[in-house]
């Protein structure tokens, strides 16, 4: 297929590699983006995962807690200056309400009803557009819960209580304590904020995402030239460490780098006063996934002049 500049700007962006290189890995993949961000990476001349895009979404994530549950929404508005407003914030704060309600989906929050409105979510956005002035979205949410135990819960760059740009839940299973239960799951969230594990354990990582990783460990171990029986232990060595550094029990502690988390976790038992068992976790930041879309200001006034 035809190779556009477009592509060719696109994989460099993603990839911080050079205009040639780029070219060259899309001609190699028939300008299949995913496939040449790995080629880039087997060769070396790239370490660069998938990009979710830079990210436009203004707004504020918030989080709501029971005795033995947590939530987490995300509420967008078209710029900074709203997500600091009152109004806005009180908004955000009446949907992680609402939604601790429900079971945690999209479609079950839209339709949940807002106490102090009275109407649903999807409603209460709609109103709130034309009372703030601007574009507001409710894009996304996620709950969890544990029979017994809590779930922690954390706000990074906080703006106010349970609001800021980033939050994460953490459930932990237990009979202990709640309070010493509180400050480990506090600790593993903020591990989690800083970390962003892709999966509880290894057995939970997706399938897909090591496959991907296992190829790409392959082709830059064929590079060496060495023989095939090496380069499977290489790869196998490499597998080991990704599981190590994207599965959070297995991840070292951002708190005690010589603990595991799961090792931090078996440690505060002897305080929670019982058995403690992470079931999983949530980690929702402000606008990940969405594109920018990029606008050329001089051009714009130009265009306005001329009209």
């Amino acid at each position: 297929m035809s190779i556009s500049a477009a592509m060719v700007k696109e994989l460099r962006e993603k990839s911080g590699a050079g205009m040639m290189d780029c070219k060259k890995a899309l001609e190699e993949t028939n300008g299949d983006m995913e496939a040449a961000i790995d080629w880039l990476r087997a060769k070396g001349i790239s370490k660069a995962d998938k990009k979710a895009g830079r990210t436009a979404a203004e707004g504020l994530i918030g989080i709501a807690s029971g005795d033995t549950e947590a939530v987490v929404v995300e509420v967008n508005s078209e710029t900074d200056f709203v997500a600091r407003n009152d109004a806005f914030q009180a908004l955000v704060r009446d949907v992680a309400q609402a939604a601790l309600s429900t079971d945690g989906s999209v479609e079950a929050v839209s339709a949940a009803t807002v106490a102090s409105s009275g109407k649903s979510v999807t409603d209460t956005v709609k109103d709130a557009v034309g009372q703030i002035g601007e574009n507001l979205n409710f894009r996304r949410s996620a709950k969890l819960s544990v029979e017994a135990g809590v779930v922690a819960t954390y706000i990074h760059n906080a703006v106010s209580d349970n609001l800021g740009k980033l939050g994460v839940l953490v459930a932990l299973k237990s009979t202990g304590n709640t309070d010493a239960l509180n400050a480990i799951g506090r600790q593993v969230a903020m591990h989690v904020a800083a970390t962003a594990p892709l999966a509880l354990n290894k057995d939970a990582v997706d399938p897909a995402v090591a496959d991907r990783e296992r190829n790409v460990f392959i082709e830059q171990a064929r590079e060496s030239g060495k023989p095939e029986n090496i380069i499977e232990k290489m790869v196998e060595g490499r597998m080991r460490k990704f599981y190590e550094e994207v599965a959070l029990l297995s991840q070292a502690f951002v708190i005690n780098p010589d603990q595991t988390v799961g090792e931090a976790v078996k440690a505060a038992e002897a305080e929670v006063g019982a058995p403690i068992e992470v079931t999983g976790f949530v980690r929702l930041a402000l606008g990940e996934g969405v594109e920018k879309e990029e606008s050329d200001f001089a051009a714009e006034v130009a265009a306005a002049a001329k009209g």
